[in-house]
């Protein structure tokens, strides 16, 4: 069974046409509690498509102001949101009103997720993060960045780039290239609807801050995806266990040169251990059916 999001917004999403967008998703309603309950309800219960429209259109705005969070990364706005609609349309098969939580609170983990899946492999592409430094860099830079109050897009004073690559015992040269390529541009939100409305489009989305709720089903689902990569380990033997823990799941990876001194092989050969014990825990999570296939945008 699939939930589609309606075509016309689709395809203003797709010719990166998020002013048109945003306009179109704002017709859309937000729900009160008692009528999201009844239209969750109806999707469990009876697989309403209807309902089911209904709960996701509502939600929309909510990606897109989780999805500007990620623009930093260098990748289209319009690419983001889209991944962060799959997420929204994937917690509906969990979603579970009888807990208590509004969707909005729950929904909000699997749209991060879906942003932040999509954002690794986009990166991964380009071979970006293939050493241990530039992993480093990519998933602390910009943090760091808001902690020594630098903002502004554009190359980092030399000041900074010193004391950035002192904190991550990285190069200089690694900090100045990574910056570079994670500074992107996209269209702003803060443009007004029109001449006559000087609303910006920032103050018409929904509010995405972290509730008590939000923190307790992110750290559930936190916990829910260490059991199953621990279940996943299991499968392997020794070698392989190691070689994709070591290149894959530590904050500080060992290089193929350094494991193949380790195990007393080929580098090739530990790419092809790590390959197959990559293969290995993929089809493990498709068949415990982790993260469910069955809506699709």
């Amino acid at each position: 069974m699939s939930v589609k999001i309606e075509s016309n917004i689709v395809r203003n999403l797709n010719q990166n046409d998020i002013s048109s967008y945003l306009r179109e998703i704002n017709k859309f309603p937000l729900l009160s509690h008692e009528e999201e309950y009844s239209l969750a309800d109806d999707w469990i219960n009876n697989k309403s498509h209807s309902a089911a429209h209904k709960l996701v259109n509502a939600h929309l705005r909510l990606v897109v102001k989780i999805s500007m969070k990620f623009r930093g990364y260098g990748l289209p706005l319009s690419e983001l949101i889209s991944e962060g609609n799959i997420g929204l349309i994937q917690s509906l098969n969990r979603f579970d009103p009888k807990r208590g939580f509004r969707l909005s609170t729950y929904a909000m983990w699997w749209i991060r997720a879906s942003i932040q899946e999509f954002i690794l492999h986009s990166w991964s592409l380009v071979k970006i993060g293939t050493t241990a430094a530039q992993k480093k860099l990519f998933f602390n830079l910009r943090s760091l960045k808001g902690k020594l109050k630098a903002l502004e897009d554009g190359d980092l004073p030399p000041e900074l780039v010193t004391e950035i690559a002192d904190r991550l015992d990285v190069s200089e040269n690694d900090v100045i290239d990574m910056n570079r390529r994670m500074t992107g541009h996209d269209q702003s939100l803060n443009n007004p609807y029109s001449a006559d409305n000087e609303d910006e489009w920032i103050n018409s989305l929904v509010d995405d801050k972290e509730s008590h709720e939000s923190k307790f089903i992110y750290k559930q689902e936190l916990f829910r995806r260490k059991e199953m990569l621990e279940s996943a380990l299991k499968d392997l033997d020794d070698r392989e266990r190691y070689i994709i823990t070591h290149r894959r799941l530590v904050d500080d990876p060992l290089t193929l040169d350094q494991l193949s001194k380790s195990f007393g092989i080929s580098r090739e050969r530990v790419r092809q251990v790590e390959a197959k014990a990559f293969e290995k825990l993929k089809k493990f999570v498709k068949n415990v059916d982790y993260r469910s296939k069955n809506f699709n945008q």
